[in-house]
This record gives structure tokens, C-alpha cells and sequence, in this order.
């Protein structure tokens, strides 16, 4: 885990970037205390290690099924139920964190990799297992800056400094060709790129991570927060790579594309 002293940061973010309806603004100043956040989203690895000491069973385990993007299925795949309004998605009975894109996959070769297919309530109960917590968004946020005042991504105002790639996301044209110019059509390891100025890795794209607290004021909606993007982001569709970026979910909602990295007070 990394050091995050006490201090201050401007959040958020009120430009023509800022997604309608993601409450990215206003910026202000926010303060945190002195905190401890991991260098990596949680693995496939640790998460085994999870699951072999508790038996632990996923909100896919338990309900069967989890959403796929649907590029990643074989072309003889049976048909599945897509998302009405986001038709990539796939409902695939038999995916979970160790079966990414169905029973036909598993995670022998991608221990590395971030666990994935987890809803907030697996990430945490795996934080009551490990002794942490998740990072609350402001501190998702401040470590993410990596100590750049009001940046547009974790590393500058340059999506590719010097034509450099600086995370995993899409290139092409989304949904239906991914270049992989980056490196990766899908998942990457978790220490995959250079880290941000506090030495954290892929706080931009690879998968979205779940914060703690609520998505809107009250919590009203039921709805909590995710934080960082992942690799299906684009900016023709999901530009939300940016670090003030944020968007929602339920808690036992779970994805091809959705994990987590845990904090600690300091």
C-alpha cells in the first residue's frame, strides 16, 4: 500500500468533459486525512486466496449469471439476453470472477490480472476478511491525481504523452473494433503501465473500481459509486477515464469489466 498523507485537492469537474447527469462539479477543495491505498486493483490471485480460506461465494455465483461483453464470446456461443440500451452486454449464465466470459474461460493464465465480475457486497466482505476497507471517492480521487492539481487523466492533460499509452481502453471503433493499440483487447495486469505520481497503477481504465458511500446526495437512489473506467471505455461513448470522472451502480450489480482496490486509515 501506498502513503497518502493529510492534505487537500481540488475535486472534481465542471467543463464541457463533465458527463450530464454524473454530478462530476463543482470543483472544490477538499481535505482528507492521512490514508493508505493499495498500488493495484485486488487480483484474481488475492481474490483466490479469498475465496480458498472462506468459500466465499460471489453475487454471480450466487445468482448464476453475470454480464459479458459480447465480443469476448466464441462465435458459436448459444444465444443470450442483451441490455436493451446497451446491446454488447451479455447476460451469461456461468460467469463469474473465475469464469470471466462464461464456463468455457477461467483465470489460470490471468493471475494478475483484476479480479473482475464482483459486486460492491463481494468487495466487501473481502475487505472485512483482509482487515481493509474501500477508498471513500475523495480518496479515490486524491490518489488518483497523484499530486497534479486539477489534471485531466492520472498522468497530465495528455491522453498519450508523447505517444505513449498510459492506460487500457478502447481504440477503434466501440463496440465492434478494438485496435488494441494499448496492448490489450480485454483485461491487463494489475501493474501494467507507468504509475501515477504517487506510485499507484491503472487508475485509468483496465476495470472500474467501487468506492465506498453513495452516488448522489442521501443516497436516495440506491445507487453507489464507481470510480476510473476500464477497458471497453471510449471517448465517442464512456469518457470516463478522466479523473473526475464517476458513475453508478447497484451493489450486487457485477461485470466483465468491474473490480475493486482497497484502502486502509493510516
Amino acid at each position: 500500500m501506498v502513503l497518502i498523507p493529510e492534505g487537500t485537492f481540488l475535486m472534481g469537474n465542471e467543463d464541457a468533459t463533465a458527463i450530464p447527469g454524473d454530478r462530476e462539479g463543482p470543483v472544490r477543495k477538499v481535505a482528507t486525512e492521512a490514508y493508505m491505498i493499495d498500488a493495484h486493483a485486488v487480483s484474481n490471485e488475492r481474490f483466490a486466496a479469498f475465496v480458498k480460506d472462506t468459500n466465499y461465494r460471489t453475487t454471480a455465483e450466487t445468482e448464476g449469471w453475470s454480464f459479458v461483453f459480447g465480443g469476448f464470446l466464441p462465435d458459436d456461443f448459444p444465444p443470450t439476453r442483451g441490455v436493451a440500451a446497451a446491446p454488447w452486454w451479455r447476460q451469461v449464465h456461468g460467469a463469474d470472477w473465475a469464469h470471466p466470459e462464461g464456463p468455457q474461460s477461467d483465470v489460470a493464465t490471468r493471475a494478475d490480472h483484476p479480479v473482475v465480475h464482483v459486486s460492491r457486497l463481494d468487495a466487501q466482505a473481502y475487505c472485512a476478511w483482509a482487515g481493509v476497507r474501500l477508498p471513500s471517492e475523495a480518496e479515490w480521487e486524491r490518489a488518483a491525481r497523484g499530486g497534479l492539481e486539477h489534471a485531466r487523466y492520472a498522468w497530465g492533460d495528455d491522453l498519450t504523452p508523447g505517444g505513449e499509452h498510459r492506460a487500457n481502453i478502447w481504440q477503434g471503433t466501440f463496440p465492434t473494433n478494438n485496435t488494441g493499440d494499448d496492448g490489450w483487447t480485454g483485461t491487463c495486469p494489475v501493474d501494467t503501465y507507468a504509475p501515477n505520481g504517487f506510485g499507484l497503477y491503472n487508475m485509468a481504465g483496465n476495470v472500474w473500481e467501487w468506492t465506498s458511500g453513495a452516488f448522489s446526495p442521501g443516497g436516495l437512489d440506491g445507487l453507489v459509486p464507481m470510480r476510473g473506467g476500464s477497458h471497453l471505455c471510449h471517448a465517442s461513448y464512456c469518457d470516463r477515464y478522466r479523473v473526475a470522472a464517476r458513475t453508478a451502480n447497484t451493489p450486487d450489480a457485477s461485470s466483465g469489466h468491474l473490480g475493486f482496490r482497497v484502502a486502509t486509515d493510516a
